[in-house]
């Protein structure tokens, strides 16, 4: 397998890429949304609770493998120098620093809450549970990433899919917030104020950021590639 995907060049890495990194995002705002709605407050005799927390868990991990292969597709793709420490280690990169570094944010906080859920019988329930709401901020830092790194940027497919993601993870707070109402308000309403201020941030930030033009020299793509991402029909590699 890797002597075929050495003879097929980057561009097989590029597609690998950009398939694993859509599918590790959309299994993650699955995972989101499972978490959000409170999935057990959901459970019947047909769907037990057991049966639910564990559907809740398997996404959880299947976004996390999705992940890992994103990244080491990433890695190995030879077309932007993008080394195995930018991954991890936060803005260190060349490569589109800021948003790469906001994908290795998003990966530290994803792996931190698994390994945290793997021994959450030996910590307290309180710090397994405050460290487990990192999920919820790896969620729009991800999209973000997406957005500021990603080839397929203008793609009508991507736009697609993280219309489609933001409106679920949007719906799934929605039906949290208005589930009691008005049973602690203030907390309730911070969710919907920041759900809704980051949909308007997206709106507002999307037509003169990514989609807007020369975004692969703005969003800080070494002076080598630039000639290459203008040639990309992808829209802006």
């Amino acid at each position: 397998m890797t002597s075929l995907l050495a003879a097929s060049g980057p561009s097989l890495y590029w597609y690998l890429t950009r398939s694993t990194g859509a599918m590790a995002l959309l299994l993650l705002t699955i995972a989101i949304a499972l978490g959000v709605i409170d999935v057990q407050r959901w459970s019947t005799p047909r769907w037990p609770r057991f049966l639910v927390d564990s559907l809740h868990r398997n996404v959880s991990l299947l976004a996390m493998l999705f992940l890992v292969l994103h990244i080491l597709t990433s890695v190995l793709d030879s077309f932007a120098p993008i080394g195995l420490a930018d991954t991890i280690i936060p803005f260190i990169g060349s490569y589109r620093p800021f948003w790469l570094g906001l994908g290795a944010v998003a990966f530290d906080l994803i792996l931190a809450v698994i390994i945290t859920s793997l021994l959450r019988q030996r910590m307290g329930f309180a710090t397994w549970r405050a460290i487990h709401w990192l999920t919820y901020a790896s969620w729009p830092i991800a999209l973000l990433h997406g957005f500021g790194t990603g080839s397929d940027v203008k793609s009508t497919w991507l736009l697609l899919l993280s219309i489609g993601c933001t409106a679920v993870v949007v719906g799934a707070v929605l039906t949290r917030v208005l589930a009691g109402w008005p049973a602690n308000l203030r907390l309730r309403s911070a969710a919907l104020g920041g759900a809704g201020a980051f949909s308007l941030f997206l709106l507002l930030w999307l037509p003169n950021g990514p989609l807007g033009s020369e975004w692969a020299r703005r969003s800080g793509t070494p002076s080598s590639l630039l000639p290459h991402s203008h040639l990309s029909t992808s829209g802006g590699r």
